[in-house]
């Protein structure tokens, strides 16, 4: 017999979209996950650290990108202080009960700084600035890695095409050892890639990062950290061609949301 899924399936998963002074995407993560079957309601982090809200009470989490508190101290930096110091038990309690969490842009680099990913102990890893010197904005594309343990890119078996916002957004690991770690224990989910799915230079890798990283995952698969924005791809409208091109069912982003709803559902 299958195990009993701890949310309603008949209703749409509670997903808390996670706002922050400086955060501009959450409505942006907010529509994403409703046009993928996800119930969303965007909590400013005071109201967690406050009380009013509880995070357990909810079946995901989704960190937003932007700029949170203006990137004063470093991107994300002050945000992964909040996340360990103020929601330290409150998050580790949750991804420890495998419910997904996904950091976006500033919310991936949030989560690099306080610890969360990629985890395992393998903690010499970092974003930093964008090897052009400058901020990029473009659309890229992305393949997933299919020996990787990430929940939320199953299924995804071609390119994706989705747009980069960032000045800091280059994935550098301490050393070779570092780097191979994380392919040997399948934490690599996302990489840059051509639009046929060939390796990239500039600018199809926006922003320099090592090995073509675009997004890791932790061991446990749940929690995602990627560069690039799905959420400003879940409508075919929102790419730049859509007019010139037959018009796409949904944006490429959208799997992405979809399968971390699914995947909560059956959790």
């Amino acid at each position: 017999m299958g195990k009993t899924p701890r949310f309603d399936t008949l209703s749409a998963p509670r997903v808390l979209i996670l706002r922050a002074a400086g955060i501009n995407r959450d409505n942006d993560a907010a529509l994403a996950i409703e046009l993928a079957g996800g119930r969303p309601e965007i909590i400013h982090i005071n109201r967690l650290i406050a009380g009013e809200r509880r995070l357990m009470d909810y079946a995901m989490l989704v960190i937003p990108g932007g700029f949170s508190y203006g990137d004063h101290l470093g991107a994300g930096k002050l945000l992964a202080i909040d996340l360990t110091h103020c929601l330290g038990d409150q998050m580790m309690r949750f991804i420890a009960d495998g419910r997904p969490v996904i950091g976006i842009c500033n919310g991936f680099q949030a989560l690099v700084k306080a610890g969360i990913l990629p985890g395992a102990r393998l903690d010499k890893v970092t974003l930093t600035d964008n090897a052009s010197g400058r901020f990029e904005c473009r659309w890229v594309h992305l393949a997933a890695d299919p020996t990787s343990v990430c929940v939320f890119t199953r299924g995804i078996e071609r390119p994706i095409e989705v747009p980069v916002a960032h000045g800091e957004g280059r994935f550098v690991a301490r050393d070779d050892a570092t780097l191979a770690a994380l392919r040997t224990a399948g934490l690599v989910a996302l990489r840059y890639v051509t639009a046929d799915g060939g390796l990239p230079a500039y600018p199809e890798n926006p922003n320099g990062s090592m090995d073509h990283i675009a997004g890791i995952c932790n061991p446990g698969g749940n929690v995602l950290g990627l560069m690039p924005h799905p959420e400003n791809a879940a409508l075919p409208y929102q790419h730049p061609r859509w007019t010139r091109e037959p018009l796409r069912n949904e944006g490429d982003g959208l799997i992405i949301f979809r399968n971390a709803i699914r995947y909560a559902m059956g959790m």
